[in-house]
């Protein structure tokens, strides 16, 4: 999937798909020591009560958040952005619905620590409209690793070991049932994924780093993408 600079609303997958895609891989690098540190000391990808989060502790910042109905909120910044440096000011909030989180943004906007806002309602991305010479706002950067399935997919692949319980079943409702990484991605992007199928697959990255599998679950749960409301607990 193509990112375009500076990016437009249709470059984005649907919402549920982005999140999940993000959550997934949030999932399984999921700690429990990680999730013990707050939100504003961790860095890498996790998910917590405000929604799913990037930081790569150098040049960028992300937060995806579920807003109730099937709405959701994408803010962060990338240093490639322009749009907090332009000049006129862009006003990033222009045009925004009223369930969007203003005082987090505002906030975000005072510190100079905004470069782009998106929304999703009615199965469609939106954002404030750009001046035609803006050159970047930091979405492909920042995005583009969880908009991209297949660098999702090959992220998942390097975790996933393929050869347990390979039954030939790929409905994702049983216990493995032969899940490859395609299958349990797909099962995550429908959000009927069974914790199971890939808990029981779940590799580690590097041989010497431990898997912490109850906090792997916990985040899955927390996500939403195992068969319950995507939306349960969210803002209304």
């Amino acid at each position: 999937m193509t990112i375009h600079r500076p990016g437009r609303p249709e470059d984005l997958p649907p919402g549920e798909e982005l999140w999940a895609r993000w959550a997934l891989l949030a999932a399984v690098e999921a700690t429990t020591e990680e999730e013990r540190r707050p939100s504003g000391h961790r860095t890498g990808r996790w998910i917590d009560d405000e929604g799913l989060h990037y930081d790569d502790s150098g040049c960028t910042w992300w937060t995806m958040s579920r807003m109730g109905g099937g709405r959701f909120v994408l803010y962060g910044e990338d240093e490639s952005s322009g749009v907090k440096w332009y000049e006129p000011p862009i006003d990033m909030l222009a045009g925004g619905p009223d369930w969007l989180p203003y005082d987090e943004l505002r906030d975000r906007l005072k510190g100079y620590e905004l470069g782009c806002v998106y929304w999703y309602e009615s199965g469609a991305w939106a954002r404030a409209p750009y001046p035609g010479d803006l050159g970047d706002d930091g979405l492909d950067c920042g995005i583009s690793g969880f908009a991209d399935r297949d660098q999702v997919l090959g992220e998942l692949s390097d975790r996933v070991d393929d050869s347990v319980g390979d039954s030939g079943d790929d409905s994702g409702g049983g216990s493995g049932g032969g899940l490859d990484a395609d299958a349990l991605l797909a099962a995550a992007e429908a959000h009927r994924l069974d914790p199971a199928s890939l808990l029981e697959r779940l590799r580690p990255l590097y041989a010497d780093e431990p898997l912490d599998l109850p906090a792997v679950a916990r985040a899955l749960a927390l996500a939403g993408i195992t068969g319950r409301d995507p939306n349960e607990g969210a803002a209304p």
